[in-house]
């Protein structure tokens, strides 16, 4: 069985990135003109700041010059996490949306945009804003049902109270 050079990349730098508390999430090896380019994604249940990934970055490129992983040729590796329109596709990732704003692609073909409240094991709890004035609904959604979800970008965002605790706590 052959493997891909994304596939051994990822067995190599998984651990490496795991031991720095964080979750691999993609890797993608592009070739640009004459230099490929080594993009590792990663992320944490509380997010990766830059120190973090500043760290990860020197364990990756540490390991990635004791092996023969990109061959001979010249590369660039970047290191980043996976930005603010991301898409859910892990059950982390939907936890990790609590309380986003998400536009969903059911497999109905229907399209709802939803924020999430709750994340079990077999689907989600989400709140619909209501529209024209009217109340939000509540609805559920199983993980089969859904085809895409994507975190949308909220510029006003709906408070809450950790909102308005950490509010208190930069103005004290």
């Amino acid at each position: 069985m052959s493997t891909t050079q994304s596939e051994r990349l990822r067995e190599l730098l998984e651990p490496l990135v795991s031991s720095q508390g964080l979750d691999l999430e993609e890797i993608e090896v592009d070739s640009v003109g004459r230099k490929r380019v080594l993009r590792v994604v990663v992320d944490s249940d509380e997010g990766a700041d830059l120190d973090a990934i500043a760290d990860v970055s020197r364990a990756l490129s540490a390991k990635l010059d004791e092996t023969d992983a990109m061959g001979q040729g010249e590369y660039t590796l970047e290191v980043g996490t996976p930005g603010a329109e991301r898409e859910l596709k892990e059950h982390r990732h939907y936890v990790r949306a609590t309380d986003r704003l998400v536009r969903f692609q059911l497999t109905s073909g229907d399209e709802l945009v939803a924020r999430i409240l709750t994340v079990d094991e077999d689907g989600i709890d989400l709140e619909v804003p209501g529209v024209k004035g009217r109340k939000a609904t509540a609805r559920r959604i199983a993980f089969e049902n859904i085809d895409k979800a994507r975190v949308q970008v909220e510029f006003n965002r709906k408070s809450n109270e950790n909102d308005a605790d950490m509010k208190e706590e930069e103005e004290a």
